[in-house]
């Protein structure tokens, strides 16, 4: 693929953006965006899916991603962590150029990157320096964290005690986050604590969240929390609570009522939050006030979402600063696609989204 050249022609959707600034694909709902913003297709697929589940376009379950330095998109093809049963809980993690992807079941191994994990799950840093796995097992009930660098997959923390007697130091890792000092922040959504590493893996201290989930640092240094709160599963309502917490201060609530189901820090030190049960992308500030990015309507829903870091490399791909958003079509979970949203995020604040056309 050539460099610079546009995700929807290569994917040959025929995706179009709307005069109203609304994306339409085929037989799906619509995205709503303020002026200014444009969202197209960026990662797909077809043929998933088998005669006892839905088939459709969208690659398998993939509710978390990251983006390192070079622009290459790491999807994780969600197990089950949240529910028990004969399920697949290996798989591998993908990798996509820049530029996008089409995959289907016979192509998609080219796109593997590292051997089949547990339940994984990943996250990355504002400048896409790191890019971390999280695996949960659930039958023993241990979690561990990896760090992704220079094409190798390497242990960071976690796993099974050399003395038994000892519990594990992590039992359901979920979003994991390093702050500017280096240290690296992991939210134990079973133990109901955010520990604190050094770049070593060694436990520095925790901090205690209700069923903390996703995270994020900030500009600032500041990290941010989503806690599910009631929920015992992110398909549930909540509510859920957004909170931050300062380098030597504890956590407060920014924000009551939604369920973060992923955090992504933005310019102008807003923070992007992805409110599945909402059906809404939205902006935050440190004060509360927020602002919607995008609305998805006929049972689309956000689960992931991370912006592109800026580099030389991402902007010679036409990518660098864009949002890319994991979304479940039409209620369907087990199948995602992966939209990449374009504008001036840093002065989202004070637009609004058009109402949408009359019927």
């Amino acid at each position: 693929m050539t460099p610079g050249r546009t995700a929807p022609r290569w994917l040959g959707l025929g995706l179009a953006l709307l005069a109203t600034l609304v994306v339409t694909p085929t037989a799906r709902g619509d995205i709503r965006l303020p002026p200014g913003f444009t969202a197209h297709v960026y990662v797909t697929g077809e043929g998933f899916g088998g005669p006892e589940g839905p088939r459709g376009r969208g690659i398998p379950s993939t509710s978390t991603l990251a983006v390192d330095q070079t622009g290459a998109l790491y999807l994780a093809r969600t197990g089950r962590r949240y529910s028990g049963g004969e399920f697949e809980y290996l798989t591998a993690v993908y990798r996509i150029p820049p530029g996008g992807a089409r995959l289907t079941p016979q192509t998609q191994a080219r796109f593997f990157h590292g051997p089949p994990l547990v339940n994984a799950q990943v996250s990355g840093d504002r400048e896409g320096r790191d890019v971390f796995v999280t695996t949960f097992d659930r039958d023993r009930r241990v979690g561990v964290v990896y760090r992704l660098a220079e094409g190798r997959t390497t242990f960071l923390a976690g796993g099974t005690p050399a003395d038994p007697t000892r519990p594990p130091l992590l039992v359901q890792p979920e979003g994991v986050a390093s702050g500017p000092s280096g240290d690296i922040y992991v939210a134990d959504r079973e133990r109901g604590v955010v520990v604190r590493l050094d770049g070593d893996g060694r436990l520095l201290d925790n901090v205690r969240v209700t069923r903390p989930r996703a995270l994020a640092v900030d500009e600032t240094g500041a990290l941010w929390i989503g806690s599910d709160g009631s929920a015992d599963a992110p398909w549930q309502a909540g509510p859920g609570a957004i909170l931050r917490m300062g380098p030597q201060g504890e956590p407060q609530v920014v924000l009551q009522g939604p369920l973060a189901q992923a955090l992504a820090p933005g310019p102008a030190g807003l923070m992007f939050v992805a409110d599945r049960q909402g059906a809404e992308v939205f902006a935050l500030t440190a004060q509360g006030a927020r602002t919607s990015l995008a609305r998805f309507t006929d049972g689309d829903a956000p689960r992931g979402l991370t912006f592109v870091p800026v580099t030389p490399e991402t902007r010679a791909a036409g990518i660098a600063g864009d949002l890319l958003v994991s979304v479940i079509r039409s209620s369907t979970f087990q199948l995602n696609e992966i939209v990449r949203i374009a504008g001036p995020f840093a002065d989202l604040p004070g637009r609004t989204i058009p109402a949408p056309p009359t019927r």
